[in-house]
């Protein structure tokens, strides 16, 4: 199981802690399989780009999960040849992790784990058409983060 990070910001990111998250979220899950995800941290501009580009939102979102599908309305990327399975990449925009945290009252560091766990189980093909407080996804990012 492998987190693959790319940070475009000038924030520090804890790694470590970011992939204890990952691997948490695979075991709630009860995911068996070596499964690699991609995460992109990045800012607004970037972030606001890709929701306008892939889901027609002209406006700054705080994370988006890209899957591995074949469709028009999702990234492409390349799956090299291996037992691994690819997930997908998860952009997340790092300020809108400080905006929303002080929103929240909580840290930063909870907010940037829920956001990952939320890409995470996205891309496990997840939604929460309900009302997200109802979910079975909150209910799982519960689990996740009292486990952490």
């Amino acid at each position: 199981m492998c987190l693959q990070i790319k940070n475009f910001t000038k924030q520090k990111i804890n790694k470590k802690y970011l992939n204890k998250v990952f691997k948490e979220t695979l075991k709630v899950m009860k995911t068996k399989e070596a499964v690699e995800i991609s995460l992109v941290i990045t800012g607004e501009k970037r972030i606001r780009s890709l929701n306008r580009k892939y889901r027609n939102i002209d406006k700054i979102t705080d994370v988006l999960s890209f899957g591995n599908e074949n469709s028009d309305n999702v990234a492409k990327f390349i799956i090299p040849p291996t037992d691994i399975l690819q997930f997908g990449e998860i952009f997340i925009c790092y300020p809108m992790i400080k905006k929303q945290a002080k929103e929240k009252k909580h840290s930063v560091k909870k907010e940037f784990s829920i956001l990952l766990i939320h890409g995470i189980l996205h891309l496990a093909g997840l939604d929460h058409n309900e009302s997200y407080e109802s979910s079975s996804m909150k209910k799982i990012e519960m689990k996740v983060l009292k486990n952490l």
